[in-house]
């Protein structure tokens, strides 16, 4: 078994959270979710994002408009919807929820002392 593949599913596992989350302060086009992805060591290629995104948007958790850009085509960004932004405070429980069940369960036993 490759550990890398292993981490790539991992990432993409997380993929979706990310993404909400990174919208969830403001819009942003893609070039910029791809940065905030590639900053935080999240390797995600375009190919990816866009069918994730919208997948999102099909869901009713994302929208999108049309902006123009003063260095070439319009840009598209995307934005949380109402319920967008509902569905990410319960990904937030979920993932504090499994991240102290990973760390339970993680932890060596004598550091469980």
């Amino acid at each position: 078994m490759k550990i890398e593949n292993t981490k790539a599913q991992m990432r993409k596992g997380v993929l979706e959270y990310c993404i909400l989350s990174i919208l969830k302060e403001e819009d942003a086009y893609v070039a910029e979710i791809l940065s905030t992805l590639k900053d935080a060591k999240m390797l995600v290629v375009e190919g990816t994002i866009y069918p994730l995104l919208t997948r999102l948007k099909n869901a009713g958790l994302l929208h999108y408009r049309w902006e123009e850009s003063s260095s070439g085509p319009p840009r598209k960004y995307y934005g949380l919807t109402d319920t967008g932004k509902l569905f990410l405070n319960e990904l937030n429980t979920t993932w504090s929820e499994l991240q102290n069940a990973v760390n339970l369960v993680t932890q060596s036993k004598t550091s469980k002392k």
